[in-house]
């Protein structure tokens, strides 16, 4: 039985977390991602408490091709420490899990959209 995740990072600007999402999944290391934002972060860097407007991106991924996906986002994130939290998925639809699946298995893929809203009214 696969294992599916949930990836979370997070960037200082909408155009660069689109790029990651757009670059995951054309990598075929996360079936689809989500971006919500701006939210606010407050965290401490070198010694001095920061706040920051960022863009959260959501991946859905497998956990065999988890260290794809980080590799990626450690090769594509400008951050010198970026965010990269995986959560295990518990439960979920079996058709979804199964497009997830298939979307980041290399070489394959169903084309169908499905997950995606295209024609489907489902979200990724």
């Amino acid at each position: 039985m696969a294992e599916w995740l949930t990836v979370l990072t997070t960037i200082d600007d909408p155009e660069k977390a689109q790029a990651l999402a757009r670059g995951a999944v054309e990598a075929r290391v996360a079936a689809c991602a989500q971006i919500a934002g701006p939210v606010t972060s407050v965290y401490r860097w070198q010694g001095v408490v920061e706040t920051a407007s960022e863009w959260q991106v959501l991946f859905k991924t497998t956990a065999a091709r988890y260290e794809a996906l980080e590799a990626y986002l450690r090769a594509a994130h400008d951050y010198e420490t970026p965010e990269i939290i995986a959560t295990p998925v518990v439960r979920g639809d079996a058709a979804y899990l199964r497009w997830v699946e298939d979307e980041t298995t290399p070489g394959t893929g169903t084309g169908t959209g499905a997950g995606t809203g295209a024609g489907t009214g489902a979200a990724g």
